[in-house]
């Protein structure tokens, strides 16, 4: 099932997507769907980024070929999960720009695998984060490399106005351990991997999250990049494809 967040009439709402039709539903996906007994052309509503997040939690360092190609090859595979936060400005939605900060000279992208949260978790028990998933999205967690490098820490480097675009739409059926995800910079593919290089899973990710944080519906979490990132330049395409998912597309601008 693909869950969409959309504008129509000035409205933003959810729905479900089957074929080129939306079916609006009342209220929050996580809830369950009751729909309004609507059908939309998918070609009438502007998706926008498939929820809307509380906090965006990421974890670095999570392929191994990544870490490799990190720090000329020199940076450690680390041994928990090396965790940091997005701030929900950061997000936006398929077909939205990215904008370039005027106190950076290089922004990259970096294709991940985003995982939707369904309901409040908390200590999450090993081997029952799947209870606490609602979906799976494509997400970029771009970043202005230049000022990473130069800090020593992520937060700004990362955190900046548009510099997570999410979307097309959360897929709730996905082999997520087990799927292909690429990206292409104007046509061209320069990553190319599969969720199952990751070093941490998907459930223990979320263990560790809860641990320390409640993440709550609607949140997401960014699983890592694999090798291959590089910078964008004004103007350029980048595209983030998943497996199972589909495709989202975004301009720097």
């Amino acid at each position: 099932m693909r869950i969409v967040r959309f504008s129509y009439n000035d409205q933003i709402s959810y729905g479900e997507l089957r074929g080129d039709t939306v079916y609006p539903i009342t209220g929050l996906p996580y809830e369950g769907l009751a729909f309004t007994g609507e059908k939309l052309p998918l070609a009438d509503v502007t998706l926008l980024a498939p929820c809307a997040p509380s906090k965006v939690v990421c974890v670095g360092k999570n392929y191994r070929d990544h870490v490799a190609e990190m720090a000329d090859g020199t940076a450690d595979v680390p041994e928990a999960p090396l965790l940091f936060i997005k701030p929900n400005t950061c997000v936006i939605g398929p077909e939205e720009k990215i904008v370039y900060p005027a106190c950076s000279e290089r922004v990259d992208y970096e294709a991940e695998l985003g995982v939707v949260i369904g309901k409040a978790a908390h200590n999450i028990a090993p081997g029952t984060a799947k209870d606490y998933i609602f979906g799976y999205t494509c997400l970029n967690d771009v970043t202005a490399r230049d000022i990473q490098k130069r800090e020593g820490q992520w937060t700004r480097g990362k955190g900046f106005d548009t510099f997570c675009p999410i979307g097309p739409w959360i897929e709730t059926a996905l082999d997520a351990q087990h799927t292909g995800l690429r990206s292409r910079l104007n046509g061209e593919t320069r990553q190319d991997s599969n969720t199952e290089n990751m070093i941490h899973s998907i459930d223990t990710l979320l263990c560790v999250m809860s641990e320390c944080m409640t993440l709550l519906p609607g949140d997401v979490i960014a699983t890592g990049t694999p090798a291959g990132i590089g910078p964008m330049q004004k103007g350029d395409v980048i595209e983030v494809e998943i497996d199972g998912i589909g495709i989202l597309r975004n301009t720097l601008r």
